[in-house]
């Protein structure tokens, strides 16, 4: 085997993100999985690239911004390089807004998004009858349509990662010994090791549960209505999802709150109601304790880094953090902001 300037261990979206911007700058990398691509919570079904709220502006939110704007570039190259389309759409997204003081606060962030967002998306509170049939329900039949918010498919997203990595001589190992710098980006069980390690709770797991239905409602806006994604996909399917379990027995076990949540979806748009689940899927997103991801090299130990803690921004940020890191990993540049870093945790 080639030694490699990089080995990436954990191929979640963090792990093949950084390991492709690392192969488009030159860099001999090798990733290592005993599980394969996306079998953690990566493999999820929702994919809802969707911004923070345009006020109380801070780090995280800038980095997201520019990462969400990065993302059409980003997912067409891993496109053209492997194959395979990770089903990314800009598509904007709609929500309801069920009461005055919701109303109040969607025009303020009018204009907060003029200045904070400038002229690459929009934050309009419309009128509902604008939207037609699939507009979800609205107590004061107003609702918000962005035009930043984005979809992809989670699990076509690693594939296609995968693919593109593969075509640059770049396969998924399910064992292999480190060479040269070493990222570790292993989610849920990553964040247990790091808290182990440190002796102290660096983060947590959330458990989710999500859907994915048989429905082709087309080249629309994704939904959040009643604290849900509803997602339309390119492939014809819709996701919902998802719970956020703190307390939980069985990470991959679907049970009866996704029942809950696929109910509640089909109450905020009625044409779900008839529409076959094709796939039920639970797992647990790693969730650093700064919320913000975790990025950095790892103390005291030189020549190993992390990146962990995408939650459920996790897709939304990985174009960024890709580039972020392996200018890190390869140049030496340190681009990481604050509230990222390993030690924001520690």
């Amino acid at each position: 085997m080639t030694m490699a300037d990089i080995t990436v261990r954990g191929a979640g979206i963090f792990g093949l993100s950084i390991a492709w911007a690392c192969v488009q700058r030159g860099a001999r990398v090798q990733v290592v999985d005993p599980h394969g691509a996306g079998a953690g919570s990566s493999g999820g079904l929702v994919g809802a690239l969707a911004p923070h709220v345009p006020e109380n502006w801070n780090p995280k939110k800038q980095f997201q911004l520019e990462s969400l704007l990065m993302a059409q570039e980003f997912w067409a190259e891993v496109e053209a390089a492997g194959g395979l389309s990770a089903g990314y759409g800009r598509t904007g997204r709609l929500q309801p807004l069920q009461d005055a003081r919701a109303v109040e606060l969607a025009h303020q962030r009018e204009d907060t998004a003029r200045a904070l967002w400038q002229h690459h998306a929009q934050w309009q509170v419309r009128r509902a009858e604008e939207i037609g049939d699939w507009c979800p329900p609205s107590a004061t039949g107003l609702v918000v349509h962005d035009t930043l918010s984005a979809r992809m498919h989670p699990r076509r997203a690693c594939a296609a990662l995968t693919a593109a990595l593969a075509s640059k001589g770049v396969p998924i190992h399910e064992a292999a010994p480190d060479t040269g710098l070493v990222l570790h980006a292993t989610g849920y069980a990553g964040l247990l090791e790091l808290s182990e390690t440190f002796a102290a709770p660096l983060g947590n797991g959330v458990k989710g549960q999500a859907a994915l239905l048989r429905f082709n409602a087309g080249e629309v806006p994704q939904l959040y209505a009643d604290g849900l994604h509803i997602i339309p996909h390119a492939d014809g399917t819709l996701a919902i999802g998802s719970t956020s379990e703190r307390l939980f027995d069985h990470p991959t076990r679907t049970d009866s709150q996704l029942d809950d949540v696929i109910a509640r979806a089909a109450q905020a748009l009625p044409a779900l109601q008839e529409a076959e689940v094709i796939t039920r899927w639970a797992g647990v997103r790693p969730r650093a304790k700064s919320r913000a991801p975790m990025l950095g090299a790892w103390p005291d130990r030189p020549g190993h880094f992390i990146a962990n803690g995408g939650f459920k921004i996790g897709f939304g940020m990985a174009p960024k953090t890709s580039q972020v890191m392996a200018a890190l990993l390869l140049e030496g540049e340190d681009q990481i902001p604050d509230g990222f870093r390993v030690e924001d945790s520690l």
